[in-house]
């Protein structure tokens, strides 16, 4: 059995200036994404330029950020956010929405996609290699910020969050950065190293997340407000992944008949 770290959320604070560790991961996943879309930028054929990726990345990060910080409020606590709107704005303390941040990160897409002159999914078939990182780096935040942790647990790597009581727990946030950020990585960098027909990373991006994100919520515990929402089995993240599921296969079967 394992005891939380007590990682000081704070890196490091200058008169009125706070710096979090939540939000220098989401930096270190922008930043690092945009560095992997320069490499691929770079690659023979590459039809990208480095000003572009930059350009991409922070479109994707305002719909990132927006729509996650809305998807939360929306899917997972609308309440509470009504009755304290201002608390809208702490984004440092957590309370960030995967499928709310791909929502925006879609409409992003779109803006740039048409700015740009290129087609949705040629601009989402790029984009989908580099998120994985962001991801990743994005439920180390959660480690850090003692959030998001995992159900009761006897496994030996089974740990004690002290904001969650006394009994230790998965701790899923690792599993999570593990499967979304490395596996997927891995999984949709190798499939994307070749040319692909338009939508098919973006379809495996969509499947292969929705897969391990609904895998992995049956070791993290159900937000308490919210518990099982469905059939008292499923929680709201694993609903949410049921139609990124469906739209990934509507990819890649589309995509497979493009070929022939």
């Amino acid at each position: 059995m394992l005891t939380y770290p007590s990682i000081d959320p704070v890196v490091f604070a200058v008169g009125p200036l706070t710096v979090y560790w939540y939000g220098v991961m989401y930096l270190v996943g922008f930043l690092g994404g945009g560095a992997l879309g320069v490499l691929r930028a770079r690659a023979p054929g590459s039809t990208w330029s480095s000003q572009q990726v930059w350009d991409l990345l922070f479109y994707v990060a305002v719909g990132v950020i927006v729509g996650g910080r809305l998807g939360y409020v929306l899917f997972y606590n609308v309440g509470y956010y009504l009755e304290h709107p201002v608390a809208l704005m702490y984004i440092w303390s957590g309370g960030m929405s995967f499928h709310g941040g791909l929502i925006g990160a879609c409409i992003a897409l779109a803006l740039y996609a048409r700015r740009s002159g290129r087609s949705f999914l040629a601009v989402s078939d790029f984009l989908a290699p580099l998120c994985p990182l962001g991801l990743g780096a994005g439920r180390l935040g959660n480690f850090i910020n003692e959030e998001l942790w995992g159900r009761v647990s006897d496994v030996p790597w089974a740990m004690i969050f002290p904001s969650a009581g006394p009994l230790a727990r998965h701790p899923s946030q690792i599993y999570e950065a593990g499967l979304e950020g490395l596996l997927l990585f891995l999984i949709i960098w190798i499939h994307s190293s070749k040319p692909r027909v338009a939508g098919s990373v973006s379809g495996l991006f969509l499947i292969c997340y929705a897969v391990l994100r609904f895998t992995v919520e049956f070791f993290r515990e159900p937000d308490a407000h919210l518990g099982l929402v469905f059939l008292d089995g499923l929680s709201m993240g694993q609903l949410l992944c049921l139609p990124m599921l469906v739209a990934g296969l509507w990819l890649l079967l589309a995509s497979r008949s493009r070929m022939t």
